[in-house]
């Protein structure tokens, strides 16, 4: 049993490991997940692994957090993604989250990110953390702003990828 990197009121955010298969390739075919982070060609529980070992995991060996699984406590189904990032194409570390439609629109995403930015700020000393997201992400600018994010810039991640760069407060 992976232990639990936090514990909010009604979540619990550990470390993914490869046995999070099935719930990597569901999340990263959600629509949603398409549209506005992008097809990562997970199309097999061998592609989730290789996802796995290859980001989030990769991520924690090399920065000590990454994206966690995000379940509920009440009944342990995991609801989503919440953590941090270091992009090679940002300065800062950024908060990233998506979460499977079933569990958006329950205060889960807030609850969760709420805590990776206590998390990012206490524990490794972060000043500054970013978040991005597509213009159209209506849903993920609302959280962001909730969470006391601030519009800063547009930045490109590559040469046909524009994104809002939101920032917290310090």
């Amino acid at each position: 049993m992976t232990p639990p990197v936090l514990e909010t009121e009604r979540l619990v955010l550990r470390r993914l490991t490869v046995a999070d298969d099935a719930f990597i390739l569901e999340l990263l075919n959600d629509p949603a997940w398409l549209e506005f982070i992008g097809d990562k060609g997970v199309r097999t529980l061998d592609d989730a692994r290789e996802y796995i070992r290859n980001g989030p995991m990769a991520m924690y060996d090399r920065m000590g957090f990454g994206l966690f699984l995000t379940k509920r406590k009440i009944d342990g189904i995991p609801a989503g993604l919440c953590g941090l990032i270091k992009r090679d194409t940002l300065e800062d570390v950024d908060i990233g989250f998506a979460f499977l439609p079933a569990f958006r629109a329950t205060g889960y995403a807030f609850e969760a990110a709420s805590a990776v930015l206590a998390l990012g700020k206490s524990t490794f000393g972060l000043k500054r953390i970013v978040a991005i997201t597509s213009p159209s992400n209506e849903r993920s600018v609302l959280l962001l702003e909730r969470l006391g994010m601030t519009f800063e810039k547009m930045v490109k991640l590559s040469a046909d990828d524009e994104v809002q760069l939101y920032v917290s407060a310090s």
